[in-house]
Formats: structure tokens, C-alpha cells, sequence
């Protein structure tokens, strides 16, 4: 199992404080470098927006370029970049990621995802009904690019006509870099296989068994894909939130503020278009006050009633000591089976003295535990597209 530290980037009251965001940017550069020299293996960041204090990373491939340049190993992914347009224009996501292909010799892997937070669909104008479309469009777009001989290409499509144009540059990766889509719902881990990507599932109020039988999902999905890209990655991943210390009673002392604060924010953020999924009221409707401040369940539970204790016991955070996150994965990797692991451990309120200590314990003594002799690999090619 390969390791990745993944990042929101978050900030404590950055309206007040804008020395944070400043501070904030430069201790992720130093982390990842940490990272790189302990073992992980990649480095992966969200593209979100509006998100005050709790995701700053809005032009993440920016923040890879210079990653790029402080590192020489460790693997850069979009986890990831917003396919809908207006987020992003297609042809600017190919042109970008075959930039930062070339800045940093080969190390891109692109996650590709949707939103589902009103917050950010409203604020680009994209209607929550079409997300998937658009999305599908772009992935399309971006791929038949890379497959094309030297970057010629034409598109007519629902959302794009595209006359033939030339994208320059394309990445140095053959065919090209790795595809993966986040995924948080049992559809689309079954449709991340039937698409060939790679797996990039959270556990945010899913626990290691649940984890399980989606991964599941996916591994039988993938066995008859038709990939999009020119092969098949069929690599899976999960992200959680992590924190290490000397003790136990430690690393929770000093998790529960963030790790509360994150399922929190989550939920509250997703709540609008969660609603709008359940009663097919469009959520631009929905007047102020009658969306729930969270919803009332979420993967079968009452949010209401999440404790850190309830996530810690139920597999759905890594906190502790180093010989308690050992255990603690050995129980993901025993149900899911995964090939990556994605932690993240940079929070607004856990100062980066610690999380630097914390990404140094991981390295030390999780990541040996859990070596093998195969080396890292980008992605699989065992299943070559039609």
C-alpha cells in the first residue's frame, strides 16, 4: 500500500488573520517535503471554492507547480480538479496538466471530480442536475486530446463545439498521466470501474467495512471497463482525516477539535444539494432556513450523534499513537484492500509543529509496517482502451 498526504488547506479565521493564509500556504510546502524524505509516496490537494477557513486550495495546480520544484519523488494529484465547466475549461485543464507533466518530470496524477456543495455550484452558475454530464464531457474532451496523435483534435458535444484546434504542450507521461475520480456514493464507485479510473473513495462517516464493499464495487465494475483514457488505472484509494502523537490520549486531545470541525463543515456545506437529491426540489429554490443546518443522516447516521470517540472506535478517522494507527489501518486494509492511502493531516486548529511531528511518526513507523518490495507505481496498464 502506498501512502499519500492529502489537503484541504485550511485556515483559522483567515478574514481576521490574513498573515494565516500567507503561513498557512508556505507550512503545506514544507510538510509535503517532510513527506517526500519520511516515504509517502503522493501528494494530493481538493480544488474547492468559497470555503472560508476551511479549504483554501481554489488554484491548486498553481500550489503543484512550485511543489513541484521543492520535491523530486513524490507524486503531485489533482484530488481533485472540477471537470464541470465553468469551474474549468477542458482544453485549460489539459494544457495545465501537461505543463506541470513537463515541470516535474513525469510525477502528475489527475483526479477528476463534480461538487456537490450549493455553495460553489451556485457561485459558477452550474445547475446540480447536469454536474454529471459536464463532467463526463470534459473527461471526455481532456482524453481524446492526449489521445490524438500531437494534440489535434475537433469536439461537437452538449455543452462544447470545439473547432479543430492544436493543444500544446502534452504531458511527457505515455499515453498520459493516471485518471482517477472521486467518489462518494455506491453508483459512482461502480461507475469509476466501468470508466477505467482510478479509485479515489472517502470515509467520512463510512467505516472500513462499508469502505470494503465499495471498493468491492469497483473491483468488479473494472473487470469489463471501457475506459475513457488510453488504458485502464485500476488502482483505489481512500482518504481520512489522521493525526498522530507520542500517546494515544494525545493525538486525541489534539485531533478532536479538527477532526469535529471537518465532519461539521462537511456536512453542513453538502447539505442543500444532499436535500435536493432526496425531495427533487432544485436547491436555487430552497429559501434560507429550510435546509437543515446537517442532514438529518448521512451513510446511515444521525450526524447529530457523531462523537470523536464514535469515529475513532468505528474506523472512520486515524488517530492515535503509532502502534494504534497501525492497527487502525490494518483493519482498513484487511475490509478494503487498498492500494493507497490518503491522509490528511494538515487542520486549522492542529498547529504545524505537530503536524509536522505527526507526518515524521507516520513515516518512522506506519509507512515501514506496511512496505512491501513492489515499488510505487503511477497506474496499471493491463487493460489497454478500445
Amino acid at each position: 500500500m502506498d501512502f499519500g498526504i492529502f489537503y484541504e488547506i485550511q485556515v483559522d479565521s483567515p478574514l481576521k488573520h490574513r498573515e494565516r493564509e500567507y503561513q498557512a500556504f508556505h507550512d503545506v510546502m514544507n510538510q509535503v517535503v517532510r513527506a517526500e524524505e519520511v516515504g509517502f509516496t503522493h501528494f494530493w490537494t481538493v480544488e474547492h471554492h468559497f470555503q472560508v477557513g476551511f479549504a483554501h486550495s481554489s488554484a491548486p495546480e498553481v500550489l503543484y507547480g512550485a511543489i513541484s520544484q521543492r520535491t523530486s519523488k513524490i507524486r503531485i494529484g489533482h484530488a481533485v480538479v472540477l471537470l464541470p465547466f465553468p469551474y474549468n475549461h477542458p482544453i485549460r485543464i489539459a494544457e495545465r496538466v501537461a505543463t506541470l507533466d513537463i515541470l516535474s518530470n513525469g510525477r502528475v496524477e489527475v483526479g477528476t471530480g463534480r461538487s456537490i456543495t450549493q455553495v460553489e455550484l451556485g457561485g459558477f452558475g452550474i445547475p446540480y442536475k447536469e454536474t454529471r454530464a459536464r463532467w463526463e464531457e470534459a473527461l471526455d474532451i481532456i482524453t481524446t486530446i492526449w489521445k490524438s496523435k500531437d494534440g489535434t483534435f475537433s469536439y461537437k458535444g452538449k455543452f462544447f463545439d470545439i473547432p479543430e484546434r492544436t493543444v500544446v504542450p502534452m504531458p511527457i507521461q505515455k499515453p498520459h498521466p493516471p485518471l482517477w475520480v472521486a467518489c462518494t456514493s455506491d453508483d459512482t464507485h461502480e461507475l469509476a470501474g466501468k470508466l477505467g479510473l482510478g479509485l479515489l473513495s472517502f470515509t467520512l462517516l463510512v467505516s472500513p467495512e462499508r469502505l470494503g464493499q465499495r471498493v468491492r464495487s469497483y473491483r468488479n465494475a473494472i473487470e469489463t471497463a471501457k475506459p475513457y483514457g488510453a488504458f485502464v488505472n485500476n488502482r483505489a484509494g481512500a482518504f481520512s482525516m489522521t493525526h498522530l502523537a507520542d500517546t494515544d490520549k494525545q493525538a486525541r486531545e489534539e485531533a478532536e477539535r479538527a477532526f469535529m470541525s471537518y465532519v461539521g463543515t462537511t456536512l453542513r456545506v453538502n447539505s442543500t444539494v444532499l436535500e435536493a437529491k432526496k425531495t427533487g426540489v432544485d436547491p436555487q429554490d430552497l429559501a434560507r432556513g429550510q435546509v437543515p443546518d446537517l442532514p438529518t443522516q448521512y451513510e446511515g447516521l444521525d450526524p447529530s450523534k457523531v462523537t470523536i470517540d464514535s469515529l475513532i472506535d468505528n474506523g472512520m478517522c486515524i488517530c492515535g499513537s503509532p502502534d494504534t494507527v497501525i492497527r487502525q489501518l490494518e483493519r482498513i486494509q484487511k475490509e478494503a484492500q487498498l492500494d493507497q492511502f490518503l491522509a490528511m493531516m494538515q487542520f486549522w486548529s492542529i498547529p504545524h509543529a505537530k503536524t509536522m511531528h505527526a507526518i515524521d511518526l507516520f513515516g518512522k513507523y506506519v509507512i515501514p509496517h506496511f512496505r512491501n518490495d513492489k515499488a510505487s507505481r503511477p497506474a496499471t496498464t493491463d487493460a489497454a482502451a478500445d
